[in-house]
C-alpha cells in the first residue's frame, strides 16, 4: 500500500539542521571525519580479533561483534545527517523513516545485550576463574551474540510495525537530528498517550540491562579489592576499565534520552545528547578498546602492518 493515501504524509521534514550554505559545511566536514575514523577503527578491531589467533576468546570475540556492530549503528545515522548538512531539501520518505528508526535502535538493543554479555563473561572469569573455560565456550559466546542479535531485531519489529499504521496528516517537520519514536510519534494524527507506554517498555529493557550490568561489575570490583597481589589486582582492573567506560557512555547517554518520560530538555541540549548516543559513543569506543589492551595494541599493528605490506606488494 502507499504510504502517502496510507498515512497523508509522503515525507518528513529535519528542520533543525542550518539552511545549506549557512554553517552547514562547517558542520559537514567534522562529522565526516568522525564518522569515517568511527567505520576505520571499529573494523580495525574487528579485523584484529578475527586475524590474531591468541585474541579467539569470549571476552575478545565479544568486543569484535560490538565493534561490528557499531559500523552499522552509526550507518543507520549519520550518512543521512550527512546528506541534510549539504542537501537544499532535508527531507526523508515515510518509509525510509521508519527503516532508520527500525534498524538504529534494532541495533542499538542488540548492543545493549552484547553488553550486557561482555559484564556477564567478565563476572565469570573474575569471579569463577576455575569454571571460566568450561562454562564460557566459544560454542556458547557465539550463541548469545547469535541470540542478541535476533532478539534485538525481533523485539522492535512489533513497534515499527505499530508505527506504520498510525496516520499521519501534518505537520511533517521532525525536531530532532534522526528518525526517533518521540519526535515521530508527537507527529501522529491521533492520541498520542501511547508516547508513555513506548516510554515505559524502554524504560524496562534498559534498566534490565543496567541491573545485571552494574550487579556483575560492582560484584568483579569487589572480588579484585581481595585480590592480595597489586600486580594481579591492576592487571585485573585494567581489563574491566574499558568495558566499564563503554558501558557508562553508551548507557549514560541512552538514559538521558530514553528514561525521562515528560522531562523537556532546551532543544539544543536534546541535540547534544542524541548526538552523544549516536555519534560520539561510538567514535570513543575504538580509542578505548585499543589504547587500554596491550593485546588488542598488538594485534592491530599486526592489522595495520599487514595493509602496509599489501599495498606496496600492490603497487609493485
Amino acid at each position: 500500500m502507499d504510504p502517502e493515501n496510507q498515512t497523508g504524509v509522503a515525507e518528513f521534514y529535519f528542520s533543525d539542521f542550518p539552511p545549506f550554505g549557512n554553517g552547514s559545511l562547517l558542520l559537514f566536514t567534522p562529522l565526516l571525519f568522525i564518522y569515517a575514523f568511527i567505520i576505520v577503527g571499529n573494523f580495525t578491531i574487528f579485523s584484529a580479533v578475527r586475524l590474531d589467533t591468541r585474541l579467539h576468546n569470549p571476552m575478545y570475540n565479544l568486543i569484535s561483534a560490538f565493534s561490528f556492530l557499531e559500523v552499522w549503528y552509526t550507518t543507520a545515522t549519520i550518512p543521512k545527517m550527512l546528506s541534510n548538512l549539504i542537501s537544499e531539501k532535508k527531507a526523508i520518505s515515510f518509509t525510509g523513516c521508519l527503516l532508520q528508526m527500525y534498524f538504529f535502535h534494532s541495533l542499538g538493543v542488540t548492543e545493549a545485550l552484547v553488553l550486557t554479555v561482555m559484564a556477564i563473561d567478565r563476572y565469570i572469569a573474575i569471579c569463577n576463574p576455575l569454571r571460566y573455560a568450561i562454562i564460557m565456550t566459544p560454542r556458547l559466546c557465539v550463541q548469545l551474540s547469535t541470540g542478541s542479535c535476533i532478539f534485538g531485531f525481533l523485539m522492535l519489529l512489533p513497534e515499527i510495525v505499530w508505527i506504520s499504521t498510525l496516520p499521519f496528516c501534518g505537520p511533517n517537520q521532525i525536531h530532532q537530528l534522526f528518525c526517533d519514536f518521540e519526535p515521530v510519534l508527537r507527529l501522529a494524527c491521533t492520541d498520542t498517550s501511547m508516547i508513555l507506554v513506548e516510554d515505559v517498555i524502554h524504560a524496562i529493557s534498559i534498566l534490565t540491562s543496567v541491573t545485571v550490568i552494574s550487579l556483575s561489575y560492582l560484584r568483579i570490583i569487589t572480588v579484585i579489592l581481595r585480590i592480595p597481589s597489586g600486580a594481579s589486582r591492576q592487571k585485573a582492573f585494567s581489563t574491566c576499565a574499558a568495558h566499564i567506560t563503554i558501558f557508562l557512555l553508551f548507557f549514560g547517554s541512552v538514559a538521558l534520552t530514553y528514561l525521562r518520560f515528560s522531562v523537556t530538555f532546551p532543544p539544543l541540549l536534546d541535540k547534544a545528547i542524541a548526538l552523544m548516543f549516536a555519534v560520539l559513543a561510538p567514535l570513543f569506543n575504538p580509542i578505548i578498546y585499543s589504547l587500554r589492551n596491550k593485546d588488542m595494541k598488538d594485534a592491530i599493528r599486526k592489522v595495520l602492518c599487514f595493509r602496509s605490506m599489501f599495498n606496496v606488494s600492490g603497487s609493485q
